[in-house]
């Protein structure tokens, strides 16, 4: 029995690149996500509007982080214990993005992925 088997370059790559744009937008969903749960400490946003990105830089090798770069964020993340201001975001917490790591929301960003990739790779 003979077998031939022929790779469709051209869709292996645009399935790639589904892959990274995918992983790329799945990193915003979740951002937004953050946000939209109003968890982050909130005074005047800095933190969570205009400090907090996504990093792209090694999407296609499958890193992407949401970085929040302040010198406070740190401090402020790693000590839940904090009596948080809840006027601007009602559920504010320190460890924002643990429900999104392994709590309750901890399936959401596989979820998105999966959605993200078909739609990105016509699936």
């Amino acid at each position: 029995m003979d077998i031939k088997v022929t790779m469709d370059n051209a869709k292996l790559r645009q399935m790639e690149r589904a892959a990274v744009l995918a992983l790329e937008k799945t990193a915003e969903a979740v951002k937004t996500e953050v946000i939209n749960a109003q968890v982050m400490p909130l005074d005047k946003g800095t933190m969570q509007n205009t400090s907090m990105s996504v990093v792209t830089d090694n999407s296609s090798k499958g890193e992407v982080s949401i970085n929040v770069d302040t010198p406070y964020a740190r401090k402020v993340y790693y000590h839940p214990e904090f009596n948080f201001q809840k006027t601007n975001n009602p559920n504010a917490r320190g460890e924002w993005f643990e429900p999104w790591i392994d709590g309750e929301h901890k399936d959401f960003a596989q979820d998105a992925f999966n959605k993200l990739y078909k739609r990105e790779a016509g699936l």
